[in-house]
């Protein structure tokens, strides 16, 4: 009987490896999937990439030849961050025939006045640069003083319209979900939206997006790390 029961213990656990082995091969499988995947060019053909400086370097050039038509920087993040590779980027994305815009990364613990100063110190103002985008994706969780919802939407709203003063173009709204949950901008601000959604089109800001990032880990032979993959609505 001990027997017995030893090896139905035995057939349960090899069952159960063989099981958990088979899920990680499919897991592994729909990563490596992903990792190559963006939308269909003949349903989005305006697709392009998000680029920071944790990016490391990236070959603009091979971008393009991706089929990659326009670049988003990231350029300043809230009062006193810049990206160092900035400038670089900017030049070579152009060098490559790449229409280019410029990212802020918007915080909410800081007020917009410091903000949009380092904004339009590293970012020119020329008209041939893509709509400024304001990056929406921390909390006053982080902050080390409480800040109200309503000083946060208020600070927003100071910002949009300093940087589009600098730019003269109106500004795209990029929040998360867990921000627009929260501080509800694409509701309170008639902008163009960039939304998030892996391989899925996203609906959380109530209406539609103007900007998509399709994939937030799209591997080529562009850069050593995997970029964030964007279309445009056509």
């Amino acid at each position: 009987m001990a027997k017995r029961r030893k090896g139905r213990l035995g057939l349960v656990l090899k069952l159960a490896l063989v099981a958990a082995l088979a899920g990680a091969g499919y897991w592994l499988y729909l990563d490596h999937e992903r990792s190559g995947w963006r939308p269909d060019e003949d349903a989005y053909p305006d697709q392009g990439a998000l680029v920071g400086e944790t990016d490391g370097a990236v070959n603009f050039a091979v971008l393009k030849g991706l089929g990659a038509e326009f670049v988003y920087l990231e350029a300043s993040r809230g009062a006193d961050g810049k990206d160092a590779n900035f400038s670089r980027n900017l030049a070579s994305a152009r060098e490559a025939g790449l229409q280019v815009g410029a990212v802020h990364l918007f915080d909410p613990c800081e007020t917009a006045d410091g903000q949009s100063a380092n904004y339009v110190t590293i970012v020119p103002r020329d008209a041939d640069l893509l709509p400024p985008a304001i990056r929406l994706t921390r909390t006053t969780d982080e902050c080390f003083e409480r800040v109200s919802d309503a000083a946060v939407q208020s600070e927003l709203l100071t910002l949009v319209n300093q940087i589009e003063a600098h730019t003269e173009a109106p500004v795209v709204l990029a929040p998360n979900e867990e921000f627009e949950t929260r501080y509800r901008p694409a509701r309170r601000l008639e902008r163009a939206l960039w939304l998030d959604g892996d391989m899925t089109e996203p609906d959380y800001g109530g209406r539609p997006w103007t900007v998509w990032t399709a994939n937030s880990a799209y591997a080529s032979d562009a850069a050593e790390q995997p970029l964030r993959w964007l279309v445009v609505r056509p």
